[in-house]
This record gives structure tokens, C-alpha cells and sequence, in this order.
């Protein structure tokens, strides 16, 4: 009788196990990701100097705004970092607070990637004018739908938060997620400052 009733214990034990998968299966979408955002660096790398008579990168691109756009990214994992720490404590309060504090700072990174797409468009360095604007725009916003992606899983995390299931292992395990999903990122970011914009300017 006593074999076939789990104790408390070994319960919440498999209970724990269950995000493992959970974890192991995002950090798998994670290295397709490195892929596709491999594959889009490649073709920039091959495409960087076919500018088909049009502006090179050196005539458009103001690094004094996407230093600004950098500085927003990396400063909202930090504050994601925060956050997390907040849940692992059951501080809604906390959690809320800084989860809001890094959507806001993710939403100014896509506000200030969209009005540099604007001006390129309106000063006629629109996507179609060579293979290196094609390039850099596919690549960039792939980059920021990602972006937009993890804003809309923020919002969805805050939501949740004030229900029932915060806090559970459930819960966590996808707050666990999204942050290998929002550092990931940055490093990406990282790579496009580095690679597409300061090596075009320099």
C-alpha cells in the first residue's frame, strides 16, 4: 500500500524534473537561432561591398544612435537579471517592476531601429538599392523581431505573474527561458554593432 503512494517529497521532486525538458528543448530552438542568425551574417559578409553605386555604410550609418540602441539592450539584461532574482525571492512587486522596466527599455531599442529604417527608406537607401542595404535590413530586422518577440513574452510573463501560477516551477522554468532567449539577444546585437555598423564605419 505504502509503495504506491508517493511521499510530498519524491512528488515535488518529479514535479521539478519537468521543466528540465522544458529548459533542454529551448536551448535546442536557441542553436537554430545561432543558425539562421550564422546564415545571415555569412550573406552580409559576402554582400558588405556590393553597393551598386549607391551609399556605403560609412555615409549612412550614425553610431552615436546605435550606441544608444546598444546601450538600451544591454542595460535591459540587466534589469531582466533583476527581475529574475525578484521571482526566485516571491517579490511580485520586484518582479513586475524591473520585467516592466526592461520591456520599456526594449521597446526604445525597437522605437529608435525603426526610425533608422525610416530615414534610410526616405533618404532613398530603402532595401531594394543594393545587395548590401538587402543585407543589412534582412539581418537587422530579423534581430528586431526577435526583439519584439521576447517584448510580447515579457508582457505575456507580467500578465501571469498576478496569477496563480506564479511562482510555481512551471513559471520560473519559462522565466528561465526567456532569459536565455533575451541574453542570447544581446550577444546577438553584440555581433551586428560589432560586425555590420562599426566595421562598415571604420
Amino acid at each position: 500500500m505504502s509503495s504506491e503512494i508517493a511521499s510530498p517529497h519524491h512528488a515535488a521532486h518529479e514535479h521539478e524534473g519537468h521543466s528540465s525538458p522544458v529548459v533542454f528543448g529551448f536551448w535546442i530552438y536557441i542553436m537554430t537561432d545561432c543558425v539562421l542568425f550564422g546564415t545571415l551574417f555569412a550573406s552580409f559578409a559576402v554582400m558588405r561591398n556590393a553597393f551598386a553605386g549607391g551609399p556605403t555604410g560609412h555615409e549612412l550609418f550614425n553610431l552615436t544612435g546605435v550606441g544608444i540602441e546598444t546601450a538600451l539592450l544591454l542595460l535591459s539584461s540587466i534589469t531582466f537579471g533583476f527581475g529574475a532574482l525578484c521571482a526566485h525571492a516571491k517579490n511580485r512587486f520586484g518582479l513586475v517592476s524591473w520585467l516592466v522596466i526592461t520591456a520599456l527599455l526594449g521597446a526604445g531599442f525597437i522605437f529608435l531601429e525603426v526610425r533608422e529604417f525610416m530615414e534610410l527608406i526616405a533618404n532613398g537607401a530603402g532595401p531594394d538599392r543594393s545587395a548590401f542595404l538587402s543585407a543589412f535590413f534582412t539581418l537587422v530586422a530579423t534581430h528586431g523581431l526577435h526583439v519584439t518577440f521576447g517584448l510580447i513574452w515579457i508582457i505575456v510573463m507580467i500578465i501571469q505573474s498576478f496569477s496563480a501560477q506564479a511562482f510555481t516551477t512551471r513559471y520560473l522554468g519559462k522565466l528561465q527561458c526567456l532569459s536565455l532567449f533575451w541574453h542570447f539577444l544581446d550577444i546577438v546585437w553584440i555581433c551586428v554593432f560589432t560586425f555590420v555598423y562599426l566595421m562598415s564605419v571604420v
